[in-house]
């Protein structure tokens, strides 16, 4: 399992167009982008890492306001299991008339050896 593929299967429940890396159609009134940020290895024993640390960040971008959909995305993201590491407004962009928010994640896995 990885956090893109868990991301991608617990977001496609929501009615909102979602990509990985960069939105790459005309994009809709909202959307959302995953953006893997680190994969950081972790909890050593007998020199081998035994967990492995992932972490991505979803760019909400709307032409309406973005609170109701920032408060959904939180509730479904925790109840997933999924922690919480930064909430962020990064403004509202003149030219496309996009806010622009952001989610940052982080989910931790057993390594497979």
């Amino acid at each position: 399992m990885s956090i893109l593929s868990e991301l991608n299967t617990l977001l496609g429940t929501l009615d909102i167009s979602i990509e990985t890396g960069i939105f790459s159609e005309a994009p809709p009134d909202e959307y959302l982008v995953i953006t893997p940020m680190s994969d950081i290895l972790d909890l050593y024993a007998d020199n081998r890492p035994l967990a492995q640390l992932e972490e991505a960040r979803l760019s909400l971008f709307t032409k309406s306001n973005y609170i109701n959909r920032r408060n959904q995305l939180t509730r479904l993201l925790l109840g997933a299991g999924f922690s919480i590491t930064d909430r962020r407004y990064i403004g509202f962009e003149e030219d496309t008339k996009y806010h622009h928010y952001c989610v940052d994640v982080m989910m931790g896995y057993e390594m497979e050896v």
